[in-house]
């Protein structure tokens, strides 16, 4: 029974960790499930190349070369490695070593790929991490990011680093074993890197001390592996996972087409109909009159603006190319996301505390978490929107956000109410009278 003690072990962490990330998984989708529904089942052949080309390719972040390239070789590390997890979930499970040694010089080859990938994903986290915290890159220095965000970021690329790094020993110290012909030890992998930098460790140690600091590495990789997957839930590194999604549900139509709000398509309908009473109850099987007019809280926003917030990388690349940011305006587009997250996890923990049931807290999206200030500085440019490496739109909540200020609240900024008051008495943006309008052509 003893020795079957590590496997027994071994199941019961993954069963907990497995748990814990569907449980994780379903709050998630049920926070998605709190905004409208929104229908884009649509050109499904467009989406699937779409997906392809901006998260599987990584299209969009060539923009940048040198931080491209760095986050390609971690992300093919992340995609590669994690082929090697699927043999420590055999071997943990069956107390096997190795299991796939059986491919012999595939699996060697195999091996050694993941060892320099392993080492390219160190030294690539060593470089964001100094471009972070010593080099200060504009928009990884940002006020929004003081706090949790830069400790999260932090905390990531050292336990990726770590992860690697205990891959390294655990070769390391697996290829030693190997060449003392040490019992359960197959001769088996290729160890590029391991051999000349982790393996030189265990030269003049004995082989039962060896032994524990493979077994060491061995665990410390899988259940980092596990705390890892279920510590997504509270990164921005989601996007390891929702940025599949959020590209496939991702807006197809030109930027910047704008939709029509149906309730208001509706109004003016009705109030073209000579036939209509504005008076009368909708009919039956007909949509309900609109709770709002725009966007008020994460409960008027689509589902689809809610997969974009829980999707934000939070890299600032958004940020960085906003002109309303970059002339000294209050607004970034990645506060913008990152502000309607915080929105949809303090919900979500309202639900939790009363069992799905939700309480009014008493406050709402905009105004007391993203303030019209900024919501008026932007210029609906779309340089956000083109910027985003996982097709996020923040400009889509902006625009419905000020909807509801506009349309329900009445508080558009001066300009714009001058605006409106001289289309509707002049038809025209201008403040000219009609008979006026063309008197700029007699000199």
């Amino acid at each position: 029974m003893i020795q079957y003690l590590p496997n027994i072990i071994f199941a019961v962490l993954l069963v907990v960790a497995a748990t814990v990330f569907v449980t994780n998984a379903k709050k998630i989708l049920r926070n998605i499930r709190l905004g409208q529904p929104i229908t884009r089942w649509d050109r499904k052949d467009e989406r699937w190349k779409t997906m392809a080309r901006v998260a599987f390719g990584q299209s969009k972040m060539t923009v940048r070369p040198i931080p491209a390239f760095l986050h390609l070789i971690v992300y093919i590390g992340f995609l590669l490695i994690n082929i090697e997890v699927i043999e420590i979930l055999i071997d943990g499970l069956f107390g096997t070593h190795r299991v796939l040694s059986f491919m012999g010089g595939f699996y060697n080859f195999m091996i050694g790929f993941f060892e320099i990938l392993a080492f390219g994903v160190i030294l690539a986290c060593v470089l964001f991490f100094i471009r972070r915290n010593i080099v200060h890159v504009r928009r990884l220095v940002m006020g929004e990011l003081n706090g949790w965000p830069k400790t999260d970021a932090n905390l990531i690329l050292l336990m990726e680093v770590s992860f690697m790094v205990a891959l390294l020993l655990m070769n390391g110290a697996d290829a030693t074993l190997q060449a003392r012909q040490y019992p359960h030890f197959v001769e088996a992998g290729g160890f590029p890197i391991s051999s000349w930098l982790t393996q030189p460790l265990f030269e003049n140690l004995p082989s039962d001390t060896v032994l524990v600091f493979e077994r060491a590495a061995w665990w410390f990789h899988i259940i980092g592996i596990f705390f890892f997957a279920n510590y997504l839930y509270y990164s921005k590194h989601l996007h390891i996972i929702l940025a599949f999604p959020n590209t496939w549900f991702s807006k197809l139509e030109p930027k910047a087409e704008f939709n029509n709000l149906a309730s208001v398509t509706n109004e003016v309908k009705m109030m073209m109909d000579p036939n209509a009473d504005p008076y009368a109850m909708p009919a039956e099987g007909t949509a309900e009159e609109p709770s709002t007019f725009g966007a008020k809280d994460i409960f008027d926003l689509n589902q689809v603006q809610l997969l974009n917030a829980y999707t934000c990388t939070e890299c600032g690349r958004c940020t960085s190319e906003c002109p309303a940011n970059l002339t000294g305006k209050k607004l970034s587009p990645r506060k913008i996301m990152m502000d309607t997250r915080d929105r949809i996890e303090d919900v979500s923990r309202i639900l939790d505390a009363n069992n799905g049931q939700w309480k009014d807290d008493g406050k709402t999206l905009v105004n007391d978490y993203i303030s019209a200030e900024e919501l008026w500085a932007c210029t609906s440019c779309n340089a956000c929107t083109q910027a985003c490496p996982v097709n996020i739109d923040p400009l889509s909540i902006i625009v419905d956000l000020r909807r509801y200020l506009v349309m329900e609240q009445s508080a558009a900024p001066q300009e714009l109410n001058l605006m409106m008051a001289n289309i509707e008495n002049n038809g025209a943006p201008w403040q000219f009278n009609t008979a006026d309008r063309l008197n700029w052509a007699n000199d």
